[in-house]
């Protein structure tokens, strides 16, 4: 089911093209890796392909392009069936699991951003606002091994390529995420022991490396 051409526009430390790469990873779906240089010169092709808002990542599946990491996401789980579901099965908590994915979309990765663009009182509420987020996804995955109970799913395919970001956001911000949510940092571990997780996410020392010269470039510093 679902054969044929799979290509991906990404860039390399993209914790949302993190997302669709593991995603393809655990349903075991071979496809071609393309990536964009978003520091310099995006392509004329992922323009083409993703013409509203040309960014990455773009799962271009038989010719037909696919955008957004999480409803990429949602796709792979829907066109390729037979193997590793990774949304629930029940409505109510597959609705649950879109919600919280859609939270970390709009709070975690606002607050991680300004942790490392800002400075002063602006940067110390974005680490306040983003220690309050993880709390609150702490309380939401509980004593259970995963998000979704004790299979590896779409809530944690959302949230563990932030790992890869982790190290920034801490550095710049001067705050221990495992002092503050010692549970959720032993989920991130527990899905780094998947090898669809561990070869997905980038090094975050690489991803520090690069906010260097993000700083630099833009006159962040």
């Amino acid at each position: 089911m679902g054969g044929s051409e799979v290509i991906l526009l990404d860039f390399w430390a993209s914790m949302f093209g993190m997302r669709v790469r593991i995603a393809l990873a655990e349903k075991g779906i071979e496809y071609e890796f393309k990536e964009e240089d978003l520091v310099n010169n995006r392509s004329p092709f992922l323009s083409k392909m993703n013409p509203v808002h040309k960014k990455i990542p773009v799962l271009i599946h038989n010719g037909k392009p696919v955008c957004e990491s999480l409803i990429a996401v949602q796709y792979i789980d829907e066109v390729w069936k037979g193997k590793a579901p990774l949304l629930p099965s029940d409505p109510y908590q597959r609705a649950q699991a879109r919600f919280w994915g859609d939270f970390i979309d709009k709070k975690v990765y606002d607050h991680g951003a300004k942790i490392w663009k800002t400075k002063g009182a602006e940067q110390e509420e974005s680490k306040k606002g983003l220690i309050e987020c993880l709390k609150l996804l702490e309380g939401e995955l509980g004593d259970k091994p995963y998000f979704g109970g004790e299979s590896f799913g779409y809530l944690d395919i959302a949230l563990v390529p932030f790992y890869s970001w982790l190290y920034t956001y801490e550095t710049f911000g001067k705050f221990s995420v495992e002092a503050e949510c010692p549970t959720l940092i032993g989920w991130v571990k527990r899905c780094m022991d998947k090898e669809s997780v561990s070869k997905s996410l980038a090094d975050p020392l690489k991803v520090h490396d690069l906010v260097l010269l993000l700083k630099k470039k833009h006159g962040l510093e």
